[in-house]
């Protein structure tokens, strides 16, 4: 009961390990700490996976390095005429909606109202389609923030001039905020539908942007009602105040169609395929030539050491979360639920593989289960599944440390003491077993069902005469090593070797329900051993009239009592009783008897049919009133 108590509490202990190494990783996952590790990680996928899918709403009518080439001397102040005319192409075209993902603050009638006269006159006719444009009602205009945004001087908007030209003076419906998304590290990985969040900005109600420029793009294409709470999109349900959501990128720098702003401009536009392929798609004008400072870090920037990759342009990434808004594509974390479950599954598992491994495989099988952990992420993660790679990693870290700790403090001791006790003579496997079956010998006595094995060598007296002292060593030493080989084989406990005797128990110090059958296997296995080292004494001691080597074996079965015997000062654990006994009177029979291996009725009849026996005598054995049927003992099936 003491064992079996004993066992319990050790299983309580593992269950508190992997149950307190899942918490704490759920608490910092929960409050962050890992999420740098699992960012960089999905950043990586982003990589490897390269372009993920093919574009199919937006498009970019790029402002890019051929497109200021052709203008090199014009302010961006007065391209508000070439604006008008590429949104007017657009229109002609088709297109769902525009976004003009540039802050036009300042308008050329304003830029020119210093000068006054005429030049502001024609300032207001040049900046005439601009407004007709605006006032169409499919353009978005962008302002940006700085602060909370809970102050109207937070906010840099457009023009007054272009304010003033929007339908109705609608601002949060016509009007979008330009921000990306930095969770700190400077890599825009997410995106809020409405970056200001709606305490700071609710005093500022009508006067200021509410939406994300993809946001609002996406609700004026979709043709619902900028102004509602949440809205349906992609098919699926997108709220206006929904906490960051990851942007699941198409595709490296450069994956969405783009057309220059150039040959939007052309006189031969409307012929364009390039162009007319924009039918039906939301368009986002914006800069993507380098001069113009309007690069970010994406997951596709970042690296493992050293250096980065290419920055994607603003108006790129404004287009990826604007694709995944009208497409209802969408990276979304593991629910939690499915997370604690899985992350005490594992974690459970990791803990009982790692209490029935060595130290250095289980941190080798750790190492694996982050590998296979981080290529399980990569797959879920092709399927838009964001798996807390770290959370589990980490998790199994401190059940592998926990194991590990409960060992040193307890279970390993145990251990290496079990193993120092028995390693010597018994088999690694017996050895293996005990520990494996959680029970341990009553070391202060205990009976238990075994068959006792004597094993002596004949004429051991005259060969010893005819050898020197070390000749006699080397004889023993060389005979030993190959006679214990089939002795552990078969599961026998050497218990200890008296002269050239030696005495082997075949169930103990771990109970075996065959120990009888074992014990013969292993005497004709003996046997073989002492026919095939004849020969060698007779090529190591070739001319010295040494009697033909041959060895007797008596074999018992039945209950002996064994534990630690001795004193106080040296003790040994070992057999004692009449079964030992009759073992031995049994090996010394075999000279009379003229026979190898002599066993006791008890052993026969434990061993079953499969073994051949020859003669069968009854004897008289010193110190035993009784007498005992024996068998010589020829082969077992």
């Amino acid at each position: 009961m003491k064992i079996k108590r004993l066992a319990d509490g050790r299983r309580l202990w593992l269950v508190l390990l992997a149950l307190a190494a899942c918490l704490v990783a759920e608490a910092l996952l929960r409050g962050g700490v890992l999420n740098p590790v699992d960012q960089r990680l999905q950043d990586f996928w982003f990589q490897w996976q390269g372009k993920r899918a093919e574009v199919r709403h937006v498009a970019i009518v790029a402002l890019d390095e051929d497109t200021l080439a052709a203008y090199p001397d014009d302010p961006m102040v007065f391209w508000t005429d070439r604006l008008a005319v590429a949104v007017a192409r657009l229109r002609a075209v088709g297109v769902s909606a525009v976004g003009l993902d540039m802050l036009l603050s300042i308008s050329p009638e304003r830029w020119l109202s210093k000068l006054g006269g005429k030049l502001q006159k024609a300032a207001r006719d040049y900046d005439r389609p601009f407004r007709e444009q605006i006032n169409s009602g499919q353009l978005v205009l962008v302002s940006t923030r700085s602060g909370s945004g809970a102050r109207e001087s937070d906010y840099l908007l457009p023009s007054p001039d272009y304010l003033l030209a929007l339908p109705n003076f609608d601002i949060t419906g016509h009007v979008a905020l330009a921000d990306l998304f930095d969770e700190g590290d400077g890599v825009i990985r997410s995106y809020l539908v409405a970056p200001v969040a709606e305490a700071e900005r609710k005093p500022l109600a009508g006067s200021v942007p509410v939406l994300g420029l993809p946001s609002l793009l996406a609700v004026r294409a979709s043709g619902l009602n900028p102004q509602a709470t949440n809205w349906t999109l992609g098919g699926r349900e997108v709220a206006r105040e929904q906490p960051p959501e990851p942007i699941p990128y198409i595709g490296p720098p450069g994956s969405f169609p783009r057309v220059s702003l150039k040959r939007l401009l052309a006189a031969e536009a409307l012929h364009d395929p390039d162009v007319l392929v924009l039918r039906g798609k939301t368009v986002l004008i914006g800069a993507t030539a380098a001069g113009l400072n309007d690069e970010h870090f994406t997951p596709y920037a970042t690296r493992l050491f050293s250096g980065r990759g290419n920055l994607m342009s603003g108006v790129e990434a404004h287009a990826n979360v604007l694709e995944s808004l009208l497409s209802g594509e969408r990276m979304q974390p593991m629910s939690a639920a499915l997370r604690m479950l899985t992350l005490l599954l594992l974690t459970g598992i990791a803990t009982l593989a790692f209490v029935a491994l060595p130290v250095w495989a289980g941190g080798v099988l750790w190492l694996a289960s982050v590998l296979l952990l981080a290529a399980g992420g990569f797959m879920a993660f092709r399927f838009g599944v964001l798996v807390p790679v770290a959370a589990y990693a980490l998790a199994m870290a401190l059940a592998l440390l926990s194991v590990l700790g409960w060992r040193l403090t307890g279970e390993e001791r145990e251990r290496t003491r079990v193993r120092q006790m028995f390693g010597r003579y018994v088999s690694d496997q017996v050895v293996e077993a005990l520990l494996k079956s959680g029970k341990r010998p009553e070391l202060g006595g205990q009976s238990q069902a075994m068959t006792v094995l004597f094993s002596d060598i004949r004429n051991f007296t005259t060969i010893s005469e005819r050898l020197n002292a070390k000749e006699v060593v080397e004889m023993l030493n060389t005979y030993f090593e190959q006679a214990c080989a089939p002795l552990l084989a078969e599961g026998g406990s050497i218990d200890k070797f008296i002269g050239d005797a030696i005495m082997v128990e075949f169930g103990s110090p771990l109970p075996l329900a065959d120990h009888a059958i074992r014990g013969v296997r292993a005497a004709i296995a003996l046997r073989a051993v002492a026919e095939t080292f004849s020969l060698w004494m007779e090529q190591r001691f070739p001319g010295r009239d040494l009697p033909k080597f041959a060895v007797g074996i008596g074999l018992h079965s039945g209950e002996a009592v064994i534990g630690n015997i001795g004193s106080p000062t040296r003790m040994e654990f070992t057999a004692i009783g009449d079964t030992v006994n009759l073992a031995s009177r049994l090996e010394g029979m075999t000279k009379e008897i003229g026979c190898v291996i002599l066993a006791s009725e008890a052993t026969i009849v434990e061993a079953g049919q499969s073994v051949v026996c020859g003669r069968c005598e009854l004897i008289r054995v010193k110190g035993r009133e009784e007498a005992v049927r024996v068998f010589e003992v020829l082969k077992a099936a």
